[in-house]
């Protein structure tokens, strides 16, 4: 992709401020909160919106790190693309993408289903219920971790794309509608 087309994209889709593909490691996670925290101070986001951002993309983060997976082979791979971009209203999206086998697709995709059909209340009951139980808090395989980000935004969108029989893209978008900035 070109510089003309990136330009176009984030003409018509809003401000991309923040966005990396390849390798994911803890230390490459702590720089780029410090991005979004350099971006909170800047637009003067409140600390509630800030920690939501800062938890969604983390709990994404973490996703990329647990799931990821080579095309070819079992070996674990973390590797992936986050984006975080804004629209002129500042609100902000997290996108994610990595490769994750088909057993992790069957282990993600019901807590998402379930997650949909919730409302916001629901979606607090469901999650201090998990805590309480003990079960799937620290465990990988769509645990606790994606309810915390339903928790933490105002929409949740993902998809899973067939590479081949082990293999899927598994993409999630998540929504922060935040206030305008006052001039």
């Amino acid at each position: 992709m070109n510089i003309i087309k990136i330009q176009q994209l984030v003409d018509s889709d809003g401000i991309v401020f923040l966005s990396y593909g390849g390798y994911l490691s803890q230390t490459l996670i702590s720089g780029m909160t410090e991005a979004l925290e350099l971006e909170a101070k800047e637009y003067g986001i409140t600390m509630n919106v800030s920690n939501n951002l800062f938890t969604i993309f983390i709990e994404l983060s973490q996703n990329i790190m647990n799931y990821s997976k080579a095309v070819e082979s079992d070996a674990k791979r973390p590797q992936g693309l986050i984006v975080v971009s804004k629209d002129s209203d500042y609100n902000y999206y997290i996108d994610s993408q990595n490769i994750i086998s088909s057993e992790d697709k069957e282990k993600i995709e019901p807590k998402l289903l379930e997650i949909q059909s919730l409302d916001r209340d629901g979606i607090k009951k469901r999650y201090r219920e998990l805590r309480r139980s003990g079960h799937n808090t620290h465990d990988k395989g769509g645990g606790i971790g994606f309810y915390e980000i339903a928790k933490k935004c105002d929409a949740i969108e993902y998809d899973f794309t067939k590479i081949n029989e082990d293999r899927y893209y598994f993409h999630i978008k998540t929504t922060t509608i935040t206030k305008k900035r006052e001039n």
